[in-house]
């Protein structure tokens, strides 16, 4: 991705705990059926390989998966909290009106090797986690074994599994680090006072600046 010096991350441990607060990410690949993109959701672990590897399952009959296993690189992007800039969050503009909108943002990029996974106990394993994990928290958690084991299986059937060790990560953290501190806590407290929720979320990561 563009991403201009000021606002590059770079630290593994903040780039990893975006990755794990992302509840849906892109899978983007280019194959020979062109340029395919899926929304899903991902297991991220962090331990395994030296950038961490991301887990996930398609449709059986999204053909995607048969592009990634012709081999090749794929992309999944797992988006940040984001919000529009206004010119006149800028306590500057009083004194130089050359300005214009934005948007800040965050964003990772994870860029690697797709593996197609079609064992059953893999596959078993890669749903068991994903259900774990959305359902911890909750009073009566469902587990997978819920389910009648014959439907389950059939339902297996009808997945790919997919195994995806990072081999580069790309953060992008754009929360008006290229202005001055001034302009930096007028758009804060702009975005802190909005009524959209979007945009208190992204106030809340300049507070960490």
């Amino acid at each position: 991705m563009y991403n201009s010096k000021p606002h590059q991350e770079d630290d593994l441990g903040r780039l990893h705990q975006h990755m794990l607060d992302t509840r849906l990410a892109v899978l983007v690949s280019q194959g020979e059926q062109g340029l395919l993109a899926t929304h899903l959701p991902v297991l991220v672990d962090t331990g395994e390989g030296k950038l961490g590897t991301v887990y996930a399952h398609l449709a059986r009959a999204n053909r995607q998966w048969e592009d990634l296993a012709q081999g090749g690189e794929a992309l999944l992007v797992f988006p940040g909290a984001d919000a529009y800039v206004s010119p006149g969050y800028y306590p500057s503009k009083a004194d130089n009106p050359k300005v214009v909108p934005t948007w800040n943002y965050l964003a990772v990029h994870a860029y690697g090797p797709a593996e197609i996974i079609q064992d059953p106990a893999a596959l078993l394993t890669i749903v068991s986690r994903l259900t774990e994990r959305h359902e911890q928290g909750r009073n009566e958690p469902w587990s997978v074994t819920d389910a009648p084991a014959d439907y389950l299986d059939g339902m297996l059937r009808a997945i790919v599994g997919i195994r995806l060790p990072i081999a580069r990560l790309q953060g992008a953290r754009k929360l008006s680090q290229n202005r001055s501190k001034q302009d930096i806590a007028g758009v804060r407290e702009g975005l802190t006072a909005s009524p959209d929720q979007l945009d208190n979320q992204l106030a809340a990561h300049m507070r960490q600046l």
